[in-house]
């Protein structure tokens, strides 16, 4: 049922949409452009599984299935109803529809659901010529964005986010979501033959995509995907995506990940999530103190997410610690210390100014990737 050609949007963190769009163009997707908060790209039904299966740093995978200005629920109203549905839903799949609305004249979430429901319907009476649908079939979860009076109507092909890679069943406090994780380790350039440190590992969510990124393991190889239970999934497709990104994963690599945490139950979960990803033979964990902390080797890659006042610790805490982090993540060439944190003062606490800062929101929480290398 499906086209040849679609156009899908890719949602992600702000301040990683350059990463996104570079990762779907080495994918080999077509017309790849950011956006605010998204990337929108073009191919067939074999770009839809790959990006679900190989993409690091997005959220979800949507089909694009029109964009246009709406400042009534009429114009809402014509502009979904002249979507050919009939293309992507059958008589008897559920469609359930959510989304959001910022600046906009249509701000009623609740409504503009209500409204895009019922045109959905109406289009499909007419295709299948029945007054009632019973939605017992597989899911097709409808999401629309209105952003300034620009509303954009998609079909959610992921299911869970993308961030749900499979490994992490438990998390310890606080935990860091996999997405921002894996652009963290990115952004401190992480190399297949590197050494990789997270001193407060909690659950080794970074420890994980930095292993996961180093021997270039597809992050949703081990997983489903709603599109996937579609009745016009295509089976094979999949297949041969799968085999595709587990034939470009290396199994070779020198790559070493090292974590710690003061807390011993971190410590076991950190190695049972390893285990779970299969990268427990590139990635050690132990109980040690910040304080302790001690390069080791010519160079190495330092990324962590501290305690901090909002999160685990009050203020005061948290600014002790990142005075020891300072004292301990001494200037050495060959090693760069990489560190996100909300607090706007950690720099005097730390010691030093920044190489590079980037804004990036973990969670709703606002922060800065501080990065020192030279």
């Amino acid at each position: 049922m499906m086209k040849e050609n679609m156009t899908f949007c890719a949602p992600c963190l702000l301040g990683v949409e350059g990463l996104v769009a570079e990762e779907l163009r080495d994918m080999g997707c077509e017309n790849v452009r950011a956006e605010n908060g998204r990337v929108l790209f073009e191919g067939d039904y074999a770009t839809l599984v790959r990006a679900n299966l190989n993409s690091r740093y997005s959220e979800r995978i949507l089909i694009l299935l029109k964009s246009f200005r709406a400042t009534t629920f009429e114009q809402l109203f014509e502009g979904v109803k002249s979507i050919p549905w009939e293309n992507f839903l059958h008589q008897e799949d559920e469609f359930p529809v959510s989304g959001s609305s910022l600046s906009s004249k249509l701000y009623s979430v609740p409504d503009c659901q209500a409204i895009i429901k019922k045109a959905v319907v109406e289009r499909l009476k007419t295709k299948y010529h029945v007054s009632w649908f019973q939605e017992t079939g597989p899911l097709h979860r409808i999401r629309f964005r209105l952003l300034k009076d620009e509303a954009s109507v998609m079909l959610d092909t992921s299911g869970e986010g993308l961030h749900k890679r499979g490994y992490r069943r438990n998390s310890a406090e606080a935990p860091i979501k996999e997405t921002l994780a894996a652009c963290l380790v990115k952004l401190a350039r992480v190399r297949p033959d590197g050494n990789f440190i997270d001193p407060f590992c909690g659950s080794g969510t970074l420890l994980i995509e930095a292993a996961m990124l180093a021997m270039n393991m597809a992050p949703g190889a081990n997983r489903a995907f709603q599109a996937e239970r579609w009745l016009d999934a295509q089976p094979k497709v999949w297949q041969a995506e799968r085999e595709r990104a587990v034939s470009l994963a290396k199994t070779d690599v020198a790559f070493r990940a090292v974590g710690y945490d003061i807390d011993p139950a971190a410590v076991s979960l950190s190695l049972e999530n390893a285990k779970k990803a299969g990268v427990i033979a590139h990635v050690r964990a132990e109980v040690r103190d910040v304080r302790q902390f001690s390069e080791e080797g010519p160079f190495g890659c330092v990324v962590c997410n501290p305690p901090y006042g909002e999160r685990l610790l009050d203020l005061r805490e948290a600014e002790k610690l990142y005075k020891v982090m300072g004292e301990r993540f001494e200037r050495r060439k060959g090693w760069s210390y990489s560190v996100i944190t909300p607090d706007e003062e950690f720099e005097n606490m730390f010691g030093r100014k920044a190489d590079k800062r980037r804004k990036l929101y973990n969670g709703m929480i606002k922060c800065q990737y501080y990065q020192y290398f030279k």
